[in-house]
């Protein structure tokens, strides 16, 4: 699949006034959305776990995670998973995507609305 980004706006879950804009790259290989620790904490987010994570490379780490409200062209999420990451790096992971009901389209290189399943 092509890399692409998309912008979206990101708050503390317990204060909308505390917000940023920032670009992720979509990774449909990723669980969890990451963001840069420092970014985080500048929200005001705090850790409320640990989540062992598989690296392309195979190499297997554990990273702090807590939770983040997310807006992205309208489709918002109250609560999504977010890992605390290195500097500079954004990645929008598939959960997030999955609760906003978003779904990469590699064509146009953009996020579209999905159908849910209830079956």
């Amino acid at each position: 699949m092509g890399v692409f980004s998309v912008e979206a706006k990101v708050w503390h879950v317990a204060d909308a006034s505390k917000s940023t804009k920032v670009m992720f790259i979509v990774d449909t290989g990723a669980t969890y959305t990451l963001m840069p620790s420092s970014t985080l904490k500048g929200l005001g987010v705090k850790p409320i776990r640990s989540a062992r994570l598989r690296l392309a490379d195979s190499k297997l780490v554990e990273k702090p995670i807590g939770e983040i409200a997310i807006e992205i062209d309208g489709y918002s999420a109250s609560a999504t998973p977010v890992i605390f990451g290195e500097e500079g790096v954004y990645l929008l992971g598939a959960t997030t995507m999955e609760q906003l009901g978003l779904a990469p389209d590699p064509i146009e290189k953009k996020l579209k609305p999905t159908e849910a399943l209830l079956m």
